[in-house]
């Protein structure tokens, strides 16, 4: 198991792999689908199935799926656990405008001090101010996992009154990564879009809802990667055909076939 490339082994479907689930610490060994679904009519536009046991890297490709099934211009909605920064970037340079909520994962805001939020970042200076309206100067720039960081701090934060509200160090240190305005130009289309999170909700669950209910607790009865793709593109097939006939009515469905 050592060994392997991703630290697992599947006697049962060598192509199953742990999937997060929504309880902390918790997986289900399986697949993890990715759909995509209008917004209007409740249609699968595009999916897909991976062994990838989250949702992180699929944003960018579905979002460009989907795209070329509709074949104009989208507004793509995802929930938190797409939430990247360079899957976001990719859609933004794509023409794909996306609404993905930030996590809540603030270890600060968690402790009770300032949050990241709290500080405003100023692009004409290239300077945040802190909550006590102090400047917060760039300091350095590096690289971590791939990505360009700027850090900043302000030379006020030893001898602050706020101090025990920012920071537990000698300095508050805040990064910003090279590309971050295009999380702020999100966070301000979300912010006019308020139920944004809710229409994605009420449109990409129901799909999932109904599979589940087709294919039992069991859910796919195949194995390995290619074979459960299959059974869920016959799955996909199913629900928009019925979704087909319930918007449109079978003799309509009938003339559009034989036409």
């Amino acid at each position: 198991m050592q060994q392997a490339p991703d630290g697992q082994i599947s006697l049962t479907d060598p192509d199953a792999r742990s999937m997060a689930t929504s309880g902390g610490g918790t997986g289900i060994v399986g697949y993890n689908v990715q759909t995509a679904v209008d917004t209007k009519n409740h249609m699968i536009v595009a999916h897909e199935v991976t062994n990838v046991g989250h949702d992180r890297g699929q944003l960018s490709a579905m979002a460009a799926r989907a795209r070329d099934a509709v074949g104009k211009k989208i507004t793509v909605l995802a929930d938190r656990g797409y939430f990247d920064g360079e899957e976001i970037l990719a859609c933004e340079q794509a023409g794909l405008p996306v609404l993905v909520p930030k996590p809540r994962t603030s270890n600060n805001k968690a402790r009770g001090l300032f949050d990241k939020a709290d500080f405003r970042y100023m692009a004409g200076a290239d300077e945040y101010q802190c909550p006590a309206g102090k400047r917060a100067i760039w300091r350095f720039t590096s690289v971590e996992n791939g990505m360009t960081i700027h850090t900043y701090w302000s030379s006020a934060c030893p001898r602050c009154p706020m101090k025990t509200q920012c920071t537990t160090g000698e300095y508050r240190r805040i990064k910003r990564w090279e590309h971050e305005d295009v999380l702020e130009k999100m966070q301000r289309r979300l912010e006019r879009n308020p139920d944004a999170s809710r229409l994605r909700r009420q449109t990409v669950e129901h799909p999932f809802g109904t599979f589940k209910a087709w294919m039992g607790w069991t859910h796919f009865l195949t194995k390995t990667l290619p074979r459960v793709s299959t059974e869920m593109s016959l799955h996909v097939l199913a629900y928009n055909f019925k979704r087909l006939i319930r918007i449109l009515g079978t003799e309509r469905v009938i003339e559009a076939m034989e036409a």
